[in-house]
């Protein structure tokens, strides 16, 4: 019961991040989705306005009983705001997928996106990206009384993935490597929804980075003892705003070197990979 009561809460959640995007406002200054917001635009508006994850137990989350956002990286966002503002309390979280998280940036409603958004040479050609803050690898989340064990075994499968994500070039290029496997895919919009089509028989793995699958587990499903291609975790910003880029990439930099990064990943029980 305790598992089917998350998930319902997740699933809600993941309707109310389209609604949360949707609902935001551009408001105070709206002049920045055509110009650049900077340290000192922050500072002015008095309010860091940041993309998080919601659906994502350990690093974006929103507690359905008090609506609090909380979170590996909602906390990060937190130690942000407190830099740039004064105050932790001065942060403003919008729920985005890994559909809408570009999109809000490119128009202005947010100032960066905190949302397990992995480092690549493509992306980084339309987002400014700190160094990294955390580093993971693909996983797969299965059914038990399926008794799959590794990739060969999920040759010829139905895999889900989140829309937009790298997890499906990730796992084609894994296949190729290990003999030539080939998978059939299925591309939902939120991580609720690929795990209630786990649940239900529609998809044989849910895959995304091992971080995101654990907050997804439950007596029927375990992950799998396997993982591949590293996904490097960095604060994104728009374009145009090369000043904010840079001291974010300064101040995630002295976060990782002061213990700052490794505090939220002992409160979190967080396991970063990297080695760094």
């Amino acid at each position: 019961m305790k598992y089917l009561k998350k998930f319902t809460a997740l699933l809600l959640l993941s309707a109310g991040i389209f609604i949360l995007g949707a609902c935001n406002k551009k408001t105070e200054d709206t002049a920045t989705n055509t110009g650049v917001t900077t340290v000192e635009t922050i500072k002015s508006r008095g309010k860091l306005r940041v993309g998080v994850k919601i659906d994502v137990p350990g690093f974006g989350y929103q507690d359905p009983d008090t609506g609090q956002v909380e979170g590996m990286e909602a906390d990060l966002a937190r130690k942000l705001a407190e830099r740039i503002t004064g105050s932790a309390e001065n942060v403003e979280f919008i729920g985005v997928t890994a559909k809408t998280r570009g999109p809000l940036l490119d128009n202005g409603e947010i100032d960066m996106v905190i949302a397990t958004f992995t480092i690549t040479e493509d992306r980084k050609k339309s987002y400014n990206f700190t160094a990294p803050y955390y580093t993971d690898e693909v996983g797969f989340l299965v059914r038990k009384e399926d008794g799959f064990t590794d990739l060969a075994s999920l040759d010829g499968k139905i895999i889900g993935v989140a829309q937009t994500a790298t997890t499906k070039q990730s796992i084609e290029a894994q296949g190729q490597e290990e003999g030539g496997l080939t998978f059939k895919f299925g591309e939902f919009g939120t991580y609720p929804m690929l795990k209630l089509a786990l649940s239900a028989g529609r998809i044989d793995a849910f895959s995304v980075d091992k971080s995101i699958l654990l907050g997804y587990v439950d007596e029927q499903t375990e992950i799998l003892d396997i993982g591949f291609a590293p996904q490097e975790y960095g604060i994104a910003t728009k374009l145009a705003n090369k000043e904010l880029a840079s001291y974010l990439d300064e101040t995630v930099a002295e976060f990782r070197s002061d213990g700052v990064m490794q505090e939220l990943f002992d409160k979190w029980n967080i396991k970063d990979t990297s080695n760094q």
